[in-house]
């Protein structure tokens, strides 16, 4: 017997909304106040720890967080567009047509609207962004289960062992904001919200046809179920919501393709970064080598990531939760784990997998307030230390 009932496209409360009351409202207003400022809270204890252990090795915690990795490469984009490329001391050619344009775009208008940097452009997009996925996380969580959920949710979102790349110039806290604001127009049926968001989100990170995907499974079983039912105006918002949700992600990699003079140029682009999608073979090679090789802890830590991301999965069919949130998680998890990138990259691939806590979050949210104390504190404290840990050594990869 399933846990809960939860309808793919229905608010779940214990009242209908018209007996809302007006404290009621308000109420829940400071609740989602109170989760923002709750994460808010939390990014600044990892960012207190990282500036106190980068003090300690002689680095700045800024150059961290704004400077290195991907973040130099969406600065570049935004200074000088996409005619940056670097080779390889192995002779790869690393082009920055492999980062998808949203962030460098917002980088290079605010870096023209005032006297800051595009790296400090990045710093303030990603914790507005930030913010803003949070907000939008504690909203899903109290649209499928309640405001507690929802609350527990942003924090366990915020507390990620690699939640760090949250608070850099990175692109996930921005493609996160923009898929959990069209989950949740989705799942309250505000069709053309939801595929407008769908298409920026697209625009963001090549993952956003998770999104889409999304979008394409409920309008399916929406049109299967209520299709002779529904008025034609429904039908016309939802059949444009498939067409303009996949439309930022189409658009940009047949730029990329044209710009190549190849429709498969992007391919061809993540090629030269060695990434690709084979399915999880090199992932699979990788933890046998690792076995060959007697590391057999490296092999127990992957087999352990693979379980913990099946085992949300379960739990959530079993809640009966929304298939728009079971779709987009699935496709994300795929898209990570199927990668044959380098496979220390895949934890931060999967932050943006964030139906995958709401199963925890409802569990938390039926326990003893005291367990859920415990439990947060010391993810909280584990991942900003581990977050401060990873910058000043490897760094996300």
């Amino acid at each position: 017997m399933r846990e809960s009932t939860i309808q793919a496209n229905s608010t779940h409360t214990e009242k209908p909304s018209s007996l809302i009351t007006k404290e009621e409202g308000v109420g829940n207003r400071n609740t989602a106040l109170s989760a923002t400022l709750l994460y808010a809270a939390i990014k600044l204890i990892g960012l207190i720890v990282l500036s106190i252990w980068s003090a300690s090795n002689q680095k700045s915690a800024y150059v961290l967080l704004s400077q290195r990795w991907d973040s130099l490469w969406y600065t570049r984009v935004a200074e000088v567009g996409y005619s940056f490329s670097l080779q390889a001391p192995d002779g790869r050619n690393l082009s920055s047509m492999a980062f998808f344009p949203l962030l460098p775009w917002l980088e290079e208008m605010a870096d023209a609207a005032g006297p800051w940097s595009a790296a400090d452009s990045g710093l303030a997009i990603s914790a507005l962004a930030s913010l803003a996925a949070a907000l939008g996380l504690y909203r899903l969580g109290e649209h499928v289960q309640s405001p507690r959920t929802g609350v527990i949710l942003v924090c366990l979102w915020g507390a990620l062992p690699v939640s760090i790349v949250q608070s850099m110039a990175y692109s996930e806290s921005l493609f996160v904001a923009l898929a959990v604001w069209a989950l949740l127009a989705l799942l309250q049926n505000h069709w053309m919200t939801a595929g407008i968001i769908s298409c920026f989100a697209g625009l963001t990170r090549p993952v956003g046809i998770a999104v889409s995907f999304a979008i394409f499974a409920v309008a399916i079983t929406t049109l299967a179920k209520n299709g002779v039912e529904s008025d034609k105006k429904t039908r016309l918002k939802i059949f444009a919501s498939c067409i303009i949700s996949p439309l930022g992600a189409a658009a940009y990699i047949l730029w990329v393709g044209y710009q190549r003079g190849d429709l498969l140029g992007y391919l061809k682009v993540q090629e030269g970064w060695g990434n690709g999608f084979d399915g999880g073979i090199a992932f699979a090679k990788f933890i046998s080598s690792s076995i060959h090789e007697s590391n057999a802890l490296a092999a127990l830590f992957l087999v352990a990531i693979i379980l913990l991301c099946g085992w949300p999965y379960r739990v959530a069919w079993k809640q009966n939760q929304p298939l728009a949130l079971f779709v987009y998680s699935v496709v994300i998890t795929i898209m990570a784990m199927g990668a044959s990138g380098y496979f220390g990259s895949k934890p931060r691939l999967l932050v943006p997998a964030f139906p995958l806590l709401l199963s925890l979050a409802i569990r938390m949210a039926r326990a003893r307030p005291i367990y859920v104390y415990v439990t947060l504190s010391v993810m909280i404290i584990g991942s900003a230390i581990y977050g401060a840990f990873w910058l000043n050594g490897t760094g996300p990869p």
